[in-house]
């Protein structure tokens, strides 16, 4: 996968991303010495990739480690609504990766409902209530195929595989078996780490009024199981992909698993899910451009055996991704 970087960032900005993709946690000195530069570098760099490519770095819950449902929206609203509409879900903490599409005219969005009365609330209250709301469909994530814990950037073979095994936060195996949990008293631990995933265990300390030794411990036995991990958010078009696509895609029925293997392969795709509902598989592809996306379209997509049928929904403006920023600020 090419770069064609923007705004002054360079390969060493590309692999810094990549090592805070691999453990956002890591210290700077670690992170200098994965990379071959000085603890003071990384800091400069991880200082200006926040002011200049909207870095941040964050703790996100797992929904598919949890047992959580989690849906694709689409929402098609009268003409002039959907911005409003958009920003309204952006607030909300059960919602990501809100795009508006469609010559302005619909909303995608990743719903991630944290108790079970919450999806309800959404999708049967106040969605139908909103009289510039014309269509709701909702798709039924059922298995994750890319994304999660695995970035996109790792298909940039920025860092080899000696810097990504010497970043790798500690496994066991023994911590992933079973489904994961997240306990009351662990909300105000994540409340911090999901402004802040790089958040000091004494901040955490503060937070949580529990001894330090035992926020380390807590915090631990979360990122180990998986219902946590720390992501990284930024600007694509930084490193020249500033576009973005959800791709509804139909499939032979046997085909499901296949293809969906398959496209988790592709350097373009930063999410694929099968999902319950007209199409078989959702991805978000990103690329450089729109004949990126023909490329795509009509290449590595195009030629994969089982598939049927492609919806191309490119965004016009992401109003989301991870965390939500207010217009202005």
């Amino acid at each position: 996968m090419e770069f064609d970087f923007r705004g002054g960032l360079d390969g060493l900005d590309l692999q810094l991303l990549a090592a805070l993709e691999a453990n956002g946690r890591a210290s700077f000195s670690r992170l200098g010495a994965v990379l071959g530069v000085s603890d003071q570098t990384v800091a400069r760099r991880y200082r200006r990739l926040r002011a200049e490519a909207g870095l941040r770095v964050v703790a996100v819950r797992d929904a598919e480690r949890l047992g959580q449902d989690q849906w694709m929206l689409r929402l098609r609203c009268v003409p002039d609504s959907a911005a409003v509409i958009a920003e309204a879900l952006a607030r909300r903490p059960d919602t990501q990766w809100i795009g508006l599409a469609s010559g302005g005219t619909e909303i995608v969005c990743m719903s991630r409902p944290r108790h079970p009365g919450d999806h309800d609330d959404l999708l049967l209250g106040k969605l139908p209530r909103t009289p510039s709301v014309v269509e709701i469909r909702a798709q039924q994530l059922l298995h994750r195929f890319y994304g999660g814990p695995s970035g996109w950037l790792r298909k940039a073979g920025a860092l080899d595989a000696e810097q990504t095994a010497a970043l790798a936060p500690p496994h066991d195996p023994a911590a992933t078996a079973g489904r994961a949990r997240i306990e009351p008293e662990d909300e105000p631990l994540l409340a911090v780490l999901e402004r802040d995933g790089r958040a000091g265990h004494p901040e955490l300390q503060r937070a949580t009024g529990r001894s330090e030794s035992a926020v380390r411990r807590r915090l631990d036995a979360l990122l180990a199981s998986g219902a946590v991990y720390i992501d990284v958010e930024y600007h694509s078009e930084c490193l020249g992909h500033p576009l973005a696509a959800v791709l509804w895609i139909t499939t032979a029925p046997a085909a499901l698993h296949s293809v969906g293997e398959a496209l988790a392969a592709h350097d373009e795709i930063a999410f694929a899910s099968a999902t319950a509902g007209p199409s078989h598989i959702v991805v978000t592809a990103v690329v450089p451009d729109t004949a990126g996306l023909y490329a795509y379209l009509r290449g590595p997509l195009g030629q994969l055996e089982g598939v049927q049928h492609v919806e191309s929904t490119p965004f016009m403006r992401r109003v989301k991704q991870l965390t939500y920023q207010r217009p202005g600020r």
